[in-house]
């Protein structure tokens, strides 16, 4: 386990984690392009390490399940500190965390009695994860540049596309799943 903890990927994931508290400190006082660096930085930080685990050869257990964890949690705090501060409305990120949560849970539960064995994400999911990527530095982009009216447009894009991307998603896997479950192939279950 320290082995696979100190691959160079993994490192990069770490480190990704620990620039969400310094992302959220910023937006919470009002440091807009400070917080935009640091997210962007951190969505460097994603497509490294990934690069870096094919490039030299260091993709480990612990890195597959710690990089999606770490995705997850930057955009989630990321939603959360935006509707704390009134910047991205609470529906959202209600939907957000709710979709999330119910297949958090579905698939625990799954997972745990034998039923589920492999959960991929859909294109569905795949597409609400890039609108959710995209509305957060807008979002942001939107504080620094308050009078550019293709940047204020863009956030709304972004919040609509992620609304109905997470709704598509959720409803997406759940239909997916029972289907799966139902003619018996959940074990291998493609959500």
């Amino acid at each position: 386990m320290i082995s696979q903890l100190r691959a160079a990927p993994n490192l990069l994931t770490l480190l990704r984690l620990i620039f969400i508290p310094f992302a959220v400190i910023a937006v919470l006082n009002n440091r807009y392009l400070l917080a935009l660096s640091i997210f962007m930085i951190a969505g460097l930080t994603d497509g490294l390490d990934g690069m870096l685990a094919r490039l030299l050869e260091q993709k480990t257990l612990l890195g597959q399940y710690l990089d999606p964890v770490a995705d997850k949690l930057l955009l989630s705090t990321m939603f959360l500190t935006l509707s704390f501060t009134h910047k991205i409305p609470w529906t959202v990120t209600v939907l957000v965390f709710f979709r999330d949560i119910v297949i958090l849970v579905v698939c625990t539960l799954l997972y745990a009695v034998g039923i589920l064995r492999v959960f991929r994400p859909s294109w569905f999911g795949k597409a609400n994860t890039l609108a959710q990527i995209l509305t957060v530095p807008m979002v942001m982009l939107q504080e620094i540049l308050p009078k550019m009216p293709w940047v204020k447009l863009g956030a709304q894009i972004g919040i609509y596309a992620t609304i109905g991307l997470t709704v598509i998603s959720g409803v997406h896997y759940v239909v997916r799943l029972g289907l799966d479950l139902r003619s018996g192939n959940a074990k291998n279950a493609v959500a």
